[in-house]
């Protein structure tokens, strides 16, 4: 009898921890998840919500075969204050630079000029990132839509917070990038 009580026990115990305490970490995670990602449109969505309530525009260009967009994605972007900042900031986008569609922004129409060639750049990324294609690369608009710069380079959760609040803050209207950086002090240590 003793040898079975112990095994018994234990299978007991398992089956009341999977019951109990599985289904509410599950859901923890899951409320988690869908607090902590950025709200991503397409251009022309973006493009239009602009037009009828103007906000900045922040654009990530990124390709399929991009490990640096990729971790952006998983890491900076999934980060709880920059999720939380560029929700409330900006209209963000993902812009695929190989897309094949075309795009007509304001009749002016944008196309992957080698739509079945590989690793070819489509117009719109093209003119965004003013011909240096480099991914990942980050275009801030403002509410005009107007082009404000171009950053490259995958960027770490820490790093990115102080540029998306020197755009996102109007901080660039009136302060050096250099001076900037130096006195940003964000919510991430």
């Amino acid at each position: 009898m003793r040898k079975l009580f112990l095994p018994l026990l234990t299978v007991f115990i398992i089956i009341f921890i999977s019951e109990y305490a599985w289904p509410q970490a599950e859901g923890k995670e899951r409320n988690a998840t869908k607090q902590d990602k950025v709200k991503w449109y397409s251009f022309e969505d973006a493009y239009k919500l602009n037009k009828k309530k103007p906000r900045k525009i922040f654009i990530d260009v990124f390709t399929d075969w991009c490990g640096w967009c990729k971790k952006m994605d998983a890491e900076t972007f999934t980060h709880p204050v920059i999720v939380k900042y560029m929700n409330k900031n900006f209209y963000c986008v993902k812009f695929d630079a190989e897309r094949k569609d075309t795009i007509i922004i304001d009749g002016v129409t944008f196309v992957n000029p080698n739509p079945n060639g590989r690793r070819t750049s489509h117009q719109l990324a093209v003119e965004l990132l003013k011909g240096k294609m480099s991914y990942p690369s980050y275009v801030f608009l403002n509410e005009k839509s107007q082009w404000l710069t171009v950053i490259p380079g995958y960027q770490q959760a820490k790093d990115f917070e102080s540029v998306i609040h020197y755009f996102g803050d109007d901080a660039y209207q009136k302060t050096p990038w250099e001076d900037y950086k130096t006195t940003f002090s964000g919510e991430i240590k």
